[in-house]
C-alpha cells in the first residue's frame, strides 16, 4: 500500500518539481512545467495537417501552443466522429504529456476534476469510485448527484473524498464544475488559437488529498503557494528556501537512477528500461539458503512496487522472480506486488505469470520516466550500454 507522510514543492521559474516521502525515503517525483501542455488542461487548438492512420482511420496534428503539435484522433468513445480539415479550431483536453519525440495526446471529451467529483460535460451517467465500500453511501452519493442533474445530458464521476462530505457540498462543488466548463465555452467563442482556456490546478493539491490520511507535512518553497495550502492542510507546513538540498532528494534521485538497486535481504534489482518494455531480473547473489526463496520474493516484491511508483515506469513490466516460476509457489509473491501496488494513481495491474514464467504488470504512461527525464540516448552506443573495442 502506498503511503508517504511528507511532501516537498520546489518552484524554480516556470519549472516545478514534487518529491513524496515516507520516513525520509524518496517514494515519488514528478517534474513539469506550470506553463506547459500538462495533462488536465484545455486548450482552443489549431489543426495544422490531416493524416491518414491504420485501418482506414483519420488522426489531426493540432497546434495548442506547445513546441510539439499534439495529436487528436478523429475517432472518440461516445462522441460523433469527427471529419475537420487543416486550419479548423478546436477544444481539447491534454490526455498525455509529450513524450521525447512526440507531441501531447488530445481528447475532444473536456472533464473537470474538483476535490470531491469530476464533471463530465459529454457523459451519460454517475460513476461512483470503487474504493467507497459502503453500500448505502454510494446510492446516497449516486442519488444526490441524480437529483441535481442539470437540464442537458452530463456525466459525473464521485471522487473517493465524497465519501463523508456533506451532500450541500456536493451539489456546491456541482455548480462550480458546471460554472468552470462554461467559461470554457466563453473564452473558445473569443479566442484566438492557439489558446489556453483551462489550466489544471497545481498538482500540488490533488496529491495532499490522495495522501490525506497519513500525510503529516508539507513543505514549499513559495509563500504564494504556502496560504493555500493552509486552506486544505490542517498539518505541518513549512517554508524552506531549498528543500531539494534539506532532504537530501538530489542524491536520492540520483541513485534512483542506477539500474542496480540492492535488497536488504543481500540480493539486488537489475532494471532494464527499453523502448519495448521495462525489464526487472531479481538476483539473489547466492544470498539466500534453499526454502527461503518465498520470503526473499516477498522482499523484492515490495522493492519493485516501490521503484515501479518512483522511477514512473509504465508500460509493460516484465519481473523475473527468483527460484521456480510455477504459479503455486509465485501466488504469495503476486499477491504482495498486487498489495503494495494498490492505490496507484497510474492503475498498475499485475496481470499474473507469463507462459516463461516471468511476473506481468501493466501501468498507464502519462509522463515520461526518470530516466527519460534526466538523460539522453548515448551518441555513441545508442542505448546499448556497449562501444565497439
Amino acid at each position: 500500500m502506498i503511503r508517504i507522510d511528507t511532501i516537498v514543492y520546489e518552484k524554480s521559474g516556470q519549472d516545478a518539481c514534487l518529491a513524496t516521502l515516507d520516513n525520509g525515503n524518496l517514494t515519488e517525483f514528478e517534474l513539469f512545467n506550470e506553463q506547459g501542455a500538462t495533462e488536465g488542461n484545455v486548450y482552443l487548438g489549431r489543426i495544422v495537417k490531416k493524416i491518414d492512420l491504420a485501418e482506414n482511420k483519420i488522426g489531426f496534428m493540432v497546434n495548442i501552443g506547445d513546441n510539439k503539435d499534439a495529436f487528436m484522433s478523429s475517432q472518440e468513445k461516445g462522441l460523433l466522429e469527427v471529419n475537420m480539415t487543416e486550419g479548423q479550431c478546436v477544444v481539447v483536453q491534454v490526455q498525455k504529456n509529450s513524450h521525447q519525440d512526440k507531441g501531447a495526446k488530445l481528447v475532444r471529451a473536456v472533464q473537470i476534476p474538483g476535490t470531491y467529483l469530476v464533471y463530465r460535460p459529454f457523459g451519460s451517467y454517475v460513476d461512483v469510485s470503487l474504493k467507497i465500500n459502503n453500500e448505502d453511501k454510494v446510492k446516497e452519493l449516486q442519488d444526490t448527484i441524480l437529483r441535481n442533474l442539470g437540464s442537458t445530458q452530463e456525466g459525473w464521476i464521485v471522487r473517493t473524498a465524497a465519501e463523508n462530505v456533506n451532500p450541500d457540498v456536493i451539489i456546491e462543488e456541482m455548480h462550480e464544475l458546471r460554472s468552470i466548463y462554461e467559461n470554457i465555452r466563453i473564452k473558445a467563442r473569443s479566442a484566438t488559437a492557439p489558446a489556453l482556456l483551462y489550466a489544471k490546478e497545481n498538482p500540488l493539491f490533488d496529491l495532499i488529498r490522495r495522501h490525506q490520511k497519513t500525510l503529516t507535512t508539507v513543505v514549499v518553497n513559495d509563500h504564494n503557494l504556502e496560504d493555500k495550502v493552509k486552506q486544505i492542510f490542517d498539518g505541518k507546513i513549512i517554508y524552506d528556501a531549498d528543500p531539494s538540498e534539506t532532504y537530501g532528494i538530489q542524491d536520492m534521485l540520483q541513485h534512483a537512477l542506477e539500474k542496480t538497486v540492492p535488497l536488504s535481504n543481500g540480493g539486488c534489482l537489475h532494471i532494464e528500461e527499453t523502448k519495448a518494455m521495462v525489464a526487472i531480473d531479481v538476483d539473489t547473489k547466492g544470498a539466500i539458503s534453499r526454502g527461503d526463496t518465498d520470503n526473499f520474493n516477498k522482499e523484492a516484491a515490495k522493492e519493485i512496487a516501490r521503484q515501479i511508483i518512483l522511477r514512473n515506469l509504465s508500460g509493460k513490466i516484465m519481473i523475473d522472480f527468483a527460484g521456480s516460476n510455477e504459479y503455486r509457489f509465485m501466488r504469495s509473491v503476486i499477491d504482495t506486488l498486487e498489495e503494495e501496488l494498490a492505490g496507484d494513481k497510474e492503475g498498475a495491474r499485475v496481470l499474473g505469470l507469463s507462459k516463461a514464467g516471468n511476473v506481468e504488470i501493466l501501468r498507464r504512461r502519462k509522463r515520461p520516466t526518470l530516466l527519460e527525464e534526466f538523460s539522453v540516448e548515448c551518441p555513441t552506443c545508442s542505448g546499448t550500454g556497449r562501444v565497439e573495442p
